[in-house]
């Protein structure tokens, strides 16, 4: 059995509402807050929201210091998570690192994965080296080093400019993220691997990928839609971070996805 004392200590939010409640997973970088947009979209329903190791209001849990963590170690703490707040059985949604750790999550318990979003990620995310390199910076320079180009790559110049606040929260939120907490979970980036979890996967699945996303382009969601057995796509006009550059129409996607899984249409 399980030790459930260190999902205590991940903060999450939890949403009372109708539904099929959804579990939001979030990126390397970031916390809860960026699912905001999307949540205001989904009035009434169940969710769950939560900081990842490291991240957010979330410290380093079971190898508290540890030097790495998997997504099969992030992946539990999700499950252990649903167990603690009574959720047997959820939609899970990740963007990009959530994305992967949602994927392993539904290798490990299916039953307990009514269906899968994965938004802006990939399969996995070679090489290696740059996951290395960005943990040593992290390390060494501390988050000031990561935040402007990450800033960069997760929001269109066209957002930023016409939405400098939400643009300068992101960044806070990527500057605030513990440089401990960042390496560590480079390291499910580095040697992640979901192909296996994919194929395996019988339920359905929503692609969500952005047009302008560089990090994890198109042809990545495409190579996702193509392994899993039941999988949609859709593309919107946003670069990586698409919960909050589009967040309105990630919601839509997101709602109309829930309705089919939840009338055994997925």
């Amino acid at each position: 059995m399980r030790d459930m004392t260190q999902s205590a200590k991940l903060h999450r939010q939890r949403r009372e509402g109708d539904g099929l409640p959804v579990v939001f997973l979030n990126s390397l970088a970031a916390d809860l807050g960026m699912w905001d947009e999307v949540l205001a979209g989904l009035p009434g329903r169940a969710a769950l929201t939560w900081d990842m190791r490291g991240h957010g209001r979330s410290p380093m849990t079971r190898e508290s210091g540890a030097p790495e963590v998997s997504a099969q170690d992030l992946a539990n703490d999700v499950l252990d998570l649903m167990q603690a707040e009574g959720i047997d059985r959820a939609v899970l949604c990740g963007l990009s690192l959530g994305g992967l750790v949602a994927m392993a999550a539904a290798e490990i318990a299916p039953d307990r994965v009514a269906g899968l979003v994965l938004a802006n990620t990939a399969v996995d995310f070679p090489p290696a080296s740059m996951w290395q390199d960005r943990r040593r910076t992290a390390l060494d320079e501390g988050m000031a080093g990561l935040a402007e180009a990450t800033l960069t790559r997760w929001l269109t110049e066209r957002f930023r400019a016409s939405h400098p606040e939400r643009s300068a929260q992101i960044l806070r939120m990527i500057a605030a993220t513990s440089p401990e907490g960042y390496a560590a979970c480079c390291a499910a980036l580095a040697g992640g691997d979901g192909k296996a979890a994919l194929r395996d996967f019988v339920g359905p699945v929503l692609v969500v990928a952005g047009a302008h996303d560089v990090s994890t382009p198109v042809a990545r969601a495409q190579e996702i839609a193509d392994l899993a057995q039941a999988a949609e796509l859709v593309t919107l006009d946003a670069a990586h971070l698409s919960s909050v550059e589009a967040g309105e129409a990630f919601a839509s996607h997101l709602d109309a996805f829930l309705w089919r899984v939840e009338r055994g249409r997925g």
